[in-house]
């Protein structure tokens, strides 16, 4: 074969992602019989077959997990240039669209995409904001540049996605400071029976801290559960309670909400993560928000 269609390397692609003949007939807006003879084509020209039938199912054969494979590489590049392309428009900002999973900290969120707007370059900065694996659904299909979120992508979604550590932070614990004076002798032992405003169950944090409570048979009164932590943090300061953040940024949620550190536990880490549709990170915007968490925030 001394050239590759790439016309009939994108019908063999689609058949093969979408999983049958009609479905990629329906994605691609054109009939069964012209996919049916496209793959053939390349069948043909390959000189081998791409799939076999097993029963009314349609898998792919050995050359065609390869030949899928090479394929998948072609047209995610392929798509990332487009985007590039089209997220850059000559003469404007480099636009860097990013999806913030609600559970991560928005003192954590400013402090790791403030990096991104001081570059050489200017940046249109879109922030959109969701539970992660909506994100990382936007991020497969290239509507995101990134998504950062507080837990690696989750396994199950079926996307092709990677997971990298910006890095991860001790767990303080915050109070305004007529309590914080009370529950910082004592700590961790003082929080038993104190009033504490915790993430909701479905986050990280909330399994680690349930956990950590646990081994040290403490008994927090839970006074209130959250999923947005700005909140749970403007709740613990008017409500008089306890409420747990990243050391990382302790002064910041100290000035921000006129609270005072009770006490930290290495025992509790929260990480963090840069998830990407691609192995190798390209964009400026992102490698500048690696770089400061790396160096800066996360030191």
């Amino acid at each position: 074969m001394e050239w590759l269609n790439y016309h009939h390397l994108l019908y063999f692609w689609t058949v093969a992602r979408e999983g049958g003949i009609s479905k990629a007939a329906e994605k691609l807006r054109l009939s069964q019989p012209t996919i049916s003879a496209q793959v053939r084509m390349l069948e043909e020209a390959v000189g081998e077959r791409l799939f076999q039938r097993q029963g009314r199912t349609l898998v792919l054969t050995d050359t065609g997990r390869l030949v899928y494979r090479y394929a998948d590489e072609i047209f995610v590049i392929g798509r990332e240039l487009t985007e590039t392309l089209r997220g850059r428009p000559t003469g404007r900002p480099l636009q860097l669209t990013v999806g913030v999973a609600n559970v991560v900290p928005k003192l954590i969120v400013y402090r790791l995409l403030q990096p991104a707007t001081k570059g050489p370059e200017p940046v249109d900065l879109v922030c959109r904001e969701d539970n992660a694996e909506q994100l990382v659904t936007q991020l497969a299909t290239h509507a995101l540049d990134v998504v950062i979120t507080d837990t690696p992508a989750p396994a199950h979604l079926r996307v092709k996605v990677f997971s990298h550590l910006l890095g991860e932070s001790e767990i303080a614990f915050f109070a305004p400071a007529p309590q914080a004076a009370r529950l910082k002798r004592r700590f961790p032992r003082s929080l038993h029976d104190a009033p504490l405003m915790v993430p909701t169950v479905n986050t990280a944090l909330r399994r680690s801290l349930d956990d950590w409570f646990e081994r040290e048979r403490l008994r927090p009164r839970i006074v209130g559960q959250f999923e947005d932590s700005a909140l749970m943090k403007v709740f613990g300061h008017s409500a008089g309670a306890a409420f747990p953040a990243p050391a990382a940024i302790e002064r910041d949620v100290c000035r921000f909400y006129g609270v005072r550190v009770i006490g930290r536990t290495s025992a509790v880490r929260e990480r963090y993560y840069a998830i990407s549709a691609e192995r190798r990170l390209k964009h400026p915007g992102v490698l500048a928000i690696t770089s400061a968490a790396r160096d800066q925030l996360f030191t």
